[in-house]
């Protein structure tokens, strides 16, 4: 061949074969919207939560019970010489490993607040009022049947959401279920999120340490200055959070709020705009085309490698730190933190013989009542009235029935309100697994119900349109 057959060759390979990939490369390189990879790592950590739950159990009825035990009083710590810090495994996920989780809510509570459902109020109102109806009733029903006493400290339990449980239960009936009302479901949960912050924040602390909270205060002034100053390096928002979390630690707040103030100090604003960015990529494009005309792969090509380098520089600033922290941590949170989460702390010693009196047991009775029959009627009822009272309209698609079966899956709050539960009753272990049975019975119930109300809605919806 010679050399002119052979660089038309080679221009036609570079033409034909824009994309250097296998068949079977491009098929798992499908572009999906952002919101569809969010329902998809909620399911799949809703698969894992449910296995690390069930194992969880397993093993607290088991004969391995006493290693298990054990195993999560493990006693973990760094030591100085004469200084140390030492917890048990158990204090050190919740402590700090869920800390990543509350990182990632606050970044979700951000964008929702800066671009999501709530940027409009009136899209926001009627989520608000629903959100605020599916907490304030479940506190309610659990302080009409604990009034007194120490149980009393356990109102906030039944007020929160798992999403990925509600998401995961939800995606069991495809596209019978409108996709509005994913949506809604979605929204209606970052409104919970905020709501348990807000009352682990107020409620669920022990006395405040001033000397800490004042340099956690120091720390938050100067992350709030680098954001306005423009600094996007990451390595620097990780050192300064990690002090500001271990400040509120000592403070006496819970460690999991400095996740969510950190969030909130991330910035939310692109290094590079839009116009800017395809000015640059222009350029960068036809230089890429001449280097590729010469050689067409990259490997063998350091200055072409070195373009698309800058290309890959240039879209990673047109995005915001915000956008890229979400989705560089929404996976291994869901995938990883959660199921550790459950792993660690859904092991409750049921005692089969006494199974029935546990599950009437005020506490336990006043969760599990608060999550099914609590969320479903402030859900169903607060969105009801706000409609009534024209605060917001449902999304197209969405009736007032279909947001009863999102009440009934708003009863599932496996991983808040055992986190809230730990809180409340940390020094009260027999109340404890009271409440985290009431939990467990609470999802259970909530889950199935929610299951087979919106099977049943998609049914006379599907009989209606034949």
């Amino acid at each position: 061949m010679s050399n002119d057959a052979s660089e038309q060759a080679t221009q036609r390979q570079g033409r034909g074969s824009p994309r250097q990939a296998t068949p079977l490369e491009r098929h798992f390189e499908r572009i999906v919207t952002p919101f569809a990879e969010f329902v998809q790592s909620q399911t799949t950590s809703s698969i894992l939560l449910l296995a690390c739950t069930l194992a969880a159990l397993f093993l607290a009825n088991s004969a391995w019970a006493p290693d298990y035990r054990a195993w999560v009083e493990m006693p973990l710590g760094v030591h100085l010489g004469p200084w140390g810090f030492e917890q048990s495994l158990r204090h050190w996920i919740n402590d700090a490993l869920m800390s990543l989780f509350f990182f990632v809510i606050g970044l979700e509570i951000k964008r929702e607040v800066l671009a999501g459902d709530l940027s409009d109020m009136r899209q926001a109102r009627l989520l608000i009022v629903t959100a605020a109806g599916g907490m304030a009733v479940p506190a309610l029903i659990y302080l009409s049947i604990n009034v007194s006493g120490p149980q009393v400290h356990g109102w906030g339990i039944p007020m929160a959401t798992d999403t990925a449980f509600a998401l995961g239960v939800m995606a069991l009936l495809g596209d019978r279920v409108p996709r509005s009302l994913v949506m809604f479901l979605a929204g209606f949960a970052i409104v919970d999120d905020i709501g348990a912050v807000l009352v682990i924040a107020a409620f669920y602390t022990s006395n405040i340490a001033a000397a800490p909270m004042l340099m956690a205060g120091v720390f938050l002034s100067l992350l709030i200055l680098l954001n306005v100053l423009g600094v996007r390096a990451s390595w620097i928002y990780i050192a300064v959070g990690a002090l500001l979390w271990v400040a509120v630690l000592q403070s006496g707040l819970h460690a999991s709020i400095a996740g969510v103030v950190v969030a909130m100090t991330i910035p939310a604003r692109p290094k590079v705009g839009p116009s800017r960015l395809l000015r640059q990529l222009s350029r960068l494009g036809r230089r890429l085309e001449v280097r590729r005309r010469r050689e067409p792969d990259v490997l063998g090509d350091q200055r072409q490698h070195a373009l698309v380098q800058r290309i890959q520089d240039s879209a990673r600033r047109a995005t915001t730190p915000l956008q890229r922290w979400e989705h560089l941590l929404e996976r291994p949170v869901a995938l990883l933190v959660l199921p550790v989460f459950a792993l660690a702390n859904a092991g409750v010693p049921l005692g089969w013989d006494g199974l029935g009196d546990s599950l009437t047991q005020p506490v336990t009775l006043g969760v599990a009542l608060g999550m099914v029959l609590g969320k479903f009627v402030g859900i169903t009822g607060m969105c009801w009235l706000g409609l009534r009272l024209k605060l917001g309209s449902l999304p197209q698609g969405v009736r007032l029935r279909e947001v009863a079966g999102v009440g009934l899956l708003g009863g599932m709050g496996f991983t808040m309100a055992i986190f809230i539960a730990s809180l409340g009753f940390e020094q009260a272990p027999d109340t404890l697994y009271q409440a985290k049975a009431g939990i467990l019975f609470g999802s259970l119930v909530a889950g199935v119900a929610g299951y087979l109300w919106l099977r049943r809605v998609a049914s006379q919806r599907e009989a209606a349109g034949a």
